[in-house]
């Protein structure tokens, strides 16, 4: 094999793998921190969304200015910033600004590997001769790996293995380690240039501007990780009163069951893929509308196998949203700001991850509301989306692609300029 086979994208996706890691293995514990501290339903759930503000300035400034200095510098620190998030996590089981600190700077690292390493992974695979649809592929594969594995071992080990508050997260700070030492040997892919313009100009995206991002991606975009939320989140919090015994495992295993089931449908989704039309959006929204009515039932019924069914079904809209929306954006971002438009487009992913405090923030506030009531809600939104996308994609303002389906992002720059 050859050395840019070994040092080339899969180095690249090591370190993303290793920051997805760190950025999920906390979700199964939640069940852990609800039962072992005093944190209420509301406080643990934030913990959950807080990360979004480490991986919303990592994206929005990290993407941009990786365009402008070339993937390495940006990339670099993405493991060293997931080691140090995971050190505080492991010290900070009963300290909520610890967990809260911890919890950010594994944002940190996600933003940088989403929107640096992504578009990393992308150019080397494009380097290497892969095929169009490769490099979204393997990003968006190596984010739900991580995520999956990682949240299914820490809850193992805290469930049944020594040190349930520390151990997960050292291992992820041994696999780090060695992300960070084969990430040093990755090509670089884009070196550093000088475009004549100010830094507040590469920071400003000028392909968000684009009518498409807006009525086909956007929509869609929230989503991606709203169904995450619910499916590892919020299921295994209303089912522990069925799965008290084994409540951490249970919460781990529904983040395996759809994240395994979201990176199964990925490796589907450019089958379903069409330049010029919403159907792989539809897709992704159908799923996401199936999982939340399974979701209401499981809430009804206690139903472990349901539970498990609407978390499957839920990762597969996760999965297929995912894929979608990078495909989209590497359709209409320019060439320079492949990396600055995906990080726009992450950023409001992680809007859903904000779901789970919501929803507990509203059964706190309101009981005679229930998560039956509020799942509804969601599905009225998806629909919504639904409508949204393909009424846009037949629209003039939808972009090009409806005329041109194979138009590339070089050249869209003379559309939207």
């Amino acid at each position: 094999m050859s050395r840019s086979r070994i040092t080339g994208w899969p180095a690249v996706s090591l370190a993303v793998f290793a920051a997805a890691w760190g950025g999920n293995e906390f979700t199964p514990l939640l069940v852990m921190y609800r039962t072992t501290s005093d944190m209420s339903a509301v406080a643990v759930d934030l913990l959950l969304f807080t990360y979004v503000l480490g991986i919303v300035p990592a994206l929005l400034i990290g993407g941009p200015l990786s365009d402008r200095l070339g993937r390495r510098p940006l990339m670099l620190p993405s493991p060293v910033i997931a080691a140090a998030g995971s050190l505080l996590l492991a010290f900070g089981a009963h300290s909520v600004a610890l967990l809260a600190v911890g919890r950010v700077l594994s944002g940190i690292a996600l933003g940088l590997a989403m929107a640096v390493g992504g578009s990393w992974i992308k150019e080397l695979s494009d380097r290497d001769g892969a095929t169009a649809t490769a490099g979204a592929r393997r990003a968006a594969l190596s984010l739900t790996s991580g995520f999956g594995i990682g949240a299914g071992l820490a809850a193992i080990l805290a469930q049944w293995a020594p040190w349930p508050n520390q151990l997960s997260y050292a291992v992820n700070i041994a696999l780090a380690v060695v992300a960070f030492a084969a990430l040093l040997r990755a090509p670089e892919s884009r070196a550093a240039q000088d475009s004549g313009r100010t830094l507040r100009e590469d920071l400003s995206i000028r392909s968000a501007k684009h009518p498409r991002f807006w009525v086909m991606v956007a929509p869609v975009a929230p989503w991606v990780f709203g169904a995450c939320a619910v499916a590892y989140a919020v299921i295994p919090a209303f089912m522990t009163e069925k799965t008290s015994s084994w409540s951490i495992a249970f919460a781990g295993l529904c983040c395996v069951v759809g994240l395994a089931a979201g990176f199964g449908i990925q490796t589907l989704g450019k089958r379903f893929d069409k330049p010029g039309s919403p159907r792989i959006m539809v897709i992704a929204l159908s799923f996401v509308v199936v999982g939340l009515a399974l979701a209401a039932a499981a809430y009804t019924t206690l139903s472990i196998p349901l539970a498990l069914t609407a978390a499957a079904v839920l990762g597969c809209g996760y999965g297929m949203a995912l894929i979608a929306g990078l495909l989209e954006v590497q359709r209409i971002a320019r060439p320079s700001e492949l990396a600055g438009l995906t990080a726009v487009f992450y950023s409001l992913t992680y809007l859903g991850f904000a779901s789970p405090a919501a929803m507990a923030a509203v059964t706190s506030a309101f009981p005679s509301i229930d998560y039956p009531e509020m799942f509804g809600f969601g599905i009225a939104m998806a629909v919504l989306a639904v409508v949204v996308v393909v009424i846009g994609n037949r629209t003039s303002i939808a972009g090009p692609h409806t005329v041109r389906p194979r138009e590339t992002a070089v050249e869209l720059e003379s559309v939207d300029a």
